[in-house]
């Protein structure tokens, strides 16, 4: 579960990042709901675009991570 496992946690959130960054790249289909509990991927996206150097390095960390073999 991605709860309890930190790692798993950052994936899930930077996927949810780079998601929503695209949809909104692509069409405006998150402009309409910048309020409520959809609005959290209205601000996923804001986030994306605003920190996207810091997100694609973050992105490119997290995929080292996961090709590096853990112990």
């Amino acid at each position: 579960s991605a709860l309890f496992n930190f790692q798993s946690l950052l994936m899930v959130i930077l996927l949810v990042i780079c998601t929503c960054s695209y949809i909104q790249s692509q069409t405006n289909l998150l402009d309409r709901n910048k309020t409520g509990v959809l609005g959290i991927f209205w601000k996923a996206a804001r986030i994306g675009e605003r920190l996207s150097p810091y997100v694609s390095l973050a992105c490119l960390f997290m995929g080292f991570s996961l090709l590096l073999p853990s112990k």
